[in-house]
């Protein structure tokens, strides 16, 4: 009876044991269990935060090096737009990519074919006998010139320097025009002229232009 009784204590013993081990191991206490039964979402709730965190995108990264960086560049394209296009006019005329008058007008937006015309005719023509769209005499200049520009604000010392540098032969005041002292406009040494007047085509080529 004794033996049956040591024997009944030992078996017990080995029983909380292992109760004890499955426990451990199955990382369930009475309080998880507890828990558990008052909120069936918290198991799940913690199973998900026990993961690693959800992935957040850093939009300020750095760039890679193909990948353009995002600008404001709405000054910059006023900047080019300003510039006018006289690149097909260029195609035969490259002296006036530089040439004063062309060159500032062109800052300001105002192109060849602003003053000329389109003149496509004049573009294709490979013999080059078609006047542009629109010339100038003489007596057409001034007037041009002030639909744009009404005054002439410049120190008179300095017109009158000019005109002596630039032509001393004009006598007459009422022969000067804006083109006397602004700008390398005209064409010293021609292939082709034209009457401005009447846009005929003139012979004798390499005449110098009357002033």
């Amino acid at each position: 009876m004794r033996v049956n009784l040591l024997f009944f204590v030992a078996l017990s013993g080995l029983m909380a044991i292992a109760a004890s081990v499955f426990l451990i191991h199955g990382h369930v206490s009475e309080r998880e269990v507890v828990a558990a039964e008052a909120d069936p979402d918290a198991g799940e709730n913690a199973e998900k935060s026990s993961g690693p965190s959800p992935l957040v995108v850093d939009t300020g990264a750095p760039l890679l090096l193909d990948e353009p960086a995002e600008t404001d560049n709405s000054s910059l394209e006023k900047t080019v737009q300003a510039i006018a296009d006289n690149s097909a006019c260029f195609v035969c005329h490259a002296n006036y990519a530089e040439e004063p008058m062309a060159r500032d007008h062109a800052k300001a937006g105002l192109g060849c074919v602003d003053c000329h015309g389109d003149s496509f005719p004049h573009r294709n023509d490979e013999n080059n006998t078609t006047p542009p769209d629109t010339m100038y005499p003489a007596n057409r200049i001034d007037p041009s010139c002030r639909e744009c520009h009404a005054t002439h604000d410049a120190p008179a010392i300095e017109v009158i320097a000019l005109y002596l540098k630039r032509c001393p032969s004009k006598r007459d005041p009422t022969k000067i025009v804006c083109t006397d002292c602004h700008g390398e406009h005209r064409l010293e040494i021609r292939t082709v002229r034209w009457n401005k007047e009447t846009r005929k085509l003139i012979t004798g080529s390499g005449e110098t232009p009357e002033r």
